[in-house]
C-alpha cells in the first residue's frame, strides 16, 4: 500500500506539469494561428478591411460578412485578420527594444556596479518607474504624435527598466561563480565576460520575462488605440475597433464581440507560452516538483 501510495504521489507532478505543457503547446498553436492571420491577410480576408460601404452598414455576421459589418460598412472579419498584423508587429518590435536596451545597461549596471549601477538602477531605473507604464507612454505619444513608430518607441521606453533590473539581479549572482573568475584569470575581456560566459547563463528568465511582456504589449497597444493614440486610421486596430463599437454596444454587440476575443485569446497565447516556459527552463520547479 505504502509502494502504492508513493509511486501515485509521485505521479501527480508529473501529470501537473504534462497539463501545464499542454496548455503552453495550445498557446503556441493559437499564437501560430494568429501568425498565419497576420502574414497571410491580404489573402485571407474576404474584403478591404478599409473599403466603406454605407449601404450595408451594421449588418449582422452572416455568409457574406462572416463578422458582420461596421457603422461604416467595413467588414469586421477582414479588419479583425489586418489588426492581428499590428499587433503582432507591436508586441515583437518592443519586446526586441526593450530587450535591446534593458539588457545593455542591465550588463553594465550589474557587472561593474558602483557608480554605473547607482546611475541605471537609482536615477534612470526610478525615474521611468516613477509613472506608471501605461500613462508615459500615453505622455511620450501624445508628445510625438500618434504612430506606429512612435507607438513602438513610447511602450520600448515605459517597459526597458523591468528587463533591466532583472538581468542587474541575474549578473550580480553569475559573475561571481568559478567559470566567469577562471576566464578572468585567463586574459578575457569585459566584454568578452558579458556577451559569453554571463549572458548565455541568464538568458531563461529573460524569454519568460519577453513572453509576458508580449502580451502586455498587445494590451498597451489596444488601449492607446482605444484611446485614439496608437496607429491611426484607415489601418485597423483591435483597439480602435473597440473604440469604434462603444457607441453600437446594444445593438451591435457582435463589433465589440470579436475583436474583444481575438485580443483576448492573443494575450492569453503569450501568457501560457510564458508560464510553459517558466516551468521547463526553471530547474528550481523541476525540483520542487519532484523530477
Amino acid at each position: 500500500m505504502e509502494d502504492v501510495h508513493s509511486r501515485g504521489s509521485s505521479l501527480r507532478p508529473n501529470l501537473h506539469r504534462i497539463a501545464r505543457q499542454r496548455l503552453a503547446l495550445a498557446g503556441a498553436v493559437v499564437l501560430a494561428v494568429f501568425l498565419l492571420c497576420a502574414v497571410l491577410s491580404p489573402w485571407l480576408a474576404p474584403h478591404d478591411p478599409a473599403q466603406l460601404n454605407l449601404g450595408a452598414r451594421l449588418l449582422s455576421p452572416s455568409s457574406s460578412h462572416w463578422f458582420g459589418t461596421d457603422e461604416l460598412g467595413r467588414d469586421v472579419l477582414s479588419r479583425t485578420l489586418y489588426g492581428a498584423r499590428v499587433s503582432l508587429t507591436v508586441a515583437a518590435a518592443v519586446v526586441g527594444l526593450s530587450l535591446a536596451l534593458g539588457v545593455t545597461l542591465g550588463l553594465l549596471a550589474g557587472f561593474y556596479g558602483g557608480f554605473t549601477d547607482t546611475l541605471v538602477s537609482v536615477y534612470l531605473g526610478n525615474a521611468f518607474l516613477s509613472l506608471p507604464g501605461i500613462l508615459l507612454a500615453i505622455t511620450i505619444v501624445a508628445f510625438l504624435g500618434p504612430s506606429l513608430a512612435n507607438l513602438i518607441l513610447a511602450l520600448a521606453l515605459a517597459g526597458w527598466v523591468n528587463y533591466a533590473r532583472l538581468v542587474r539581479a541575474q549578473v550580480l549572482s553569475v559573475k561571481e561563480r568559478e567559470y566567469v573568475q577562471a576566464a578572468r584569470s585567463l586574459g578575457a575581456t569585459d566584454l568578452h565576460l558579458m556577451l559569453h560566459h554571463i549572458l548565455p547563463n541568464i538568458l531563461q528568465p529573460l524569454l519568460v520575462q519577453a513572453a509576458v511582456g508580449m502580451a502586455a504589449a498587445v494590451l498597451a497597444e489596444a488601449t492607446l488605440s482605444f484611446l485614439g493614440l496608437g496607429v491611426q486610421p484607415p489601418t485597423p486596430t483591435w483597439g480602435a475597433m473597440l473604440n469604434d463599437a462603444r457607441s453600437h454596444l446594444f445593438e451591435s454587440p457582435y463589433l465589440m464581440f470579436f475583436p474583444a476575443l481575438a485580443l483576448a485569446l492573443c494575450v492569453f497565447s503569450f501568457n501560457l507560452i510564458g508560464d510553459g516556459l517558466r516551468d521547463y527552463l526553471d530547474p528550481r520547479t523541476r525540483l520542487r516538483e519532484g523530477l
